[in-house]
């Protein structure tokens, strides 16, 4: 049995320290000293992940470090912002160093990949449950904002959609084959920072989509003012999503199941070429699905309430 500062020594720590990765005094202290590239900004955002509510508490535990940490680096993405640091706090059951040796394994690997440094954080008891927050950095005049989309703007989304909801199914289904494409979709997300920074001057608004591209569409159209209208049969599938929830139950995946961590943008008819071949570079696709209205309400789909996810369903936008 460890105790929490041994969990931390041995499986949490330390992080890189230097000037290229602008972290003046990481793990260890009380708090960590970082030093931002002069001239940018600093982009933060928190994300909490609860065991059976954000993830299954019997998924591996690398999985469960990966998935944590990439749900927050994908808001950062939605901002067009470089990721840098990130804390996490992390509240266990029991000390199990196997676990959290797993689970460290599939967090810094996502850290090592994403170029992000893990500078501080805290190990808790209680349920199982993992918070991170992260920190990037966008040049003042160019973050990516919920808030700027106009009527005309074309609706565009990176990759493919309903993969996260088709792979959470298959593992409520039994289906513990990490090889699945659905499964992975779901288990290990991948956040779109390389697309976000690529988008950025010419997307005019943009957000990920966590908790279902209608719910999260919602949240861009409230921001920008003004309606959309959606053409569902142009929805991109992730593979083999037909074949595991049919025709039906695919389309509604992609457009209410949520945990894609794709982009949703708003791109002006003129940018959407170059946007799609800055996307090419990257390998990933970028596929419109609509447009913005100057009148209000959605159209294209049938109307839902809730259209996603909600921890607390109340009264819908």
């Amino acid at each position: 049995m460890h105790s929490e500062f041994e969990l931390i020594t041995r499986y949490l720590a330390p992080a890189p320290t230097g000037t290229e990765t602008g972290v003046a005094l990481g793990v260890g202290d009380d708090c960590a000293l970082l030093d931002p590239t002069p001239g940018e900004r600093l982009v933060v955002s928190v994300d909490t992940s609860v065991a059976d509510v954000h993830f299954p508490a019997s998924a591996p535990p690398d999985a469960i470090g990966h998935r944590a940490l990439a749900v927050s680096l994908s808001d950062l993405a939605a901002m067009g912002a470089r990721a840098r640091w990130c804390v996490m706090s992390l509240t266990l059951p029991e000390a199990d160093g196997d676990w959290v040796a797993a689970f460290a394994s599939g967090f810094h690997a996502l850290c090592r990949t994403t170029g992000v440094v893990l500078t501080g954080g805290d190990v808790s008891r209680g349920e199982l449950a993992v918070g991170v927050t992260v920190m990037g950095e966008v040049p003042p005049a160019a973050a990516l904002t919920r808030a700027g989309a106009r009527p005309g703007d074309y609706l565009a989304v990176t990759g493919c959609l309903g993969g996260g909801a088709g792979g959470l199914s298959r593992w409520w289904e039994g289906d513990r084959d990490l090889a699945s494409p659905l499964l992975r979709r779901y288990l290990l997300p991948q956040p779109r920072l390389a697309a976000g920074v690529a988008l950025r001057g010419l997307a005019s608004s943009a957000i990920d989509i966590s908790d279902g591209l209608l719910a999260d569409l919602g949240h861009l159209r409230q921001a920008s003012g003004g309606g959309a209208v959606l053409t569902p049969d142009a929805l991109p599938l992730a593979e083999g999503l037909v074949k595991a929830l049919g025709e039906q139950g695919a389309r509604q995946a992609a457009l209410r199941g949520g945990d894609d961590y794709e982009l949703l943008v708003s791109l002006p008819p003129e940018c959407l070429e170059e946007a799609r071949h800055r996307l090419a570079a990257l390998e990933l696709p970028l596929t419109v699905i609509g447009h913005l209205t100057s009148e209000p309400g959605l159209s294209g789909v049938e109307a839902s309430s809730p259209p996603g996810w909600q921890h607390f369903p109340g009264e819908t936008p």
